[in-house]
């Protein structure tokens, strides 16, 4: 129990850096990067939102995680062309560790992914 709490604030650490890292290459005069951090429920968003011209307003999310109570770190949304989870894995999140959820179950495990 305590290695899997350990372990969760380990990825919810990697996931809020690369979060942010992420949010930093997307800002601009109208545009920004919001994260949204759920602690307890252990979701994590970074947002697109501002002004696209004088007539668009953007309110789009471009990445969400979710750590599942078993360490699993489940992607959920990236609508951007970063793979974020090469660079979680490079940080320290093992990719059989990963869950493309937004994949179908019969092509989760491709490219050492969790098939769960």
């Amino acid at each position: 129990m305590v290695y899997l709490k350990r372990k969760i604030k380990k990825y919810e650490k990697l996931i809020l850096a690369a979060l942010a890292e992420e949010a930093k290459g997307r800002e601009n005069a109208s545009l920004k990067g919001k994260i949204i951090a759920d602690k307890i429920n252990h979701n994590y968003l970074l947002l697109k939102t501002g002004w696209y011209d004088k007539y668009r307003f953007i309110n789009e999310i471009l990445i969400h995680f979710e750590i599942k109570e078993d360490g699993k770190v489940w992607l959920l949304a990236n609508q951007t062309e970063n793979p974020i989870t090469e660079e979680l894995a490079r940080q320290g999140i093992p990719m059989n560790e990963m869950v493309l959820g937004f994949y179908p179950i019969s092509v989760r495990d491709a490219e050492g992914y969790a098939k769960i």
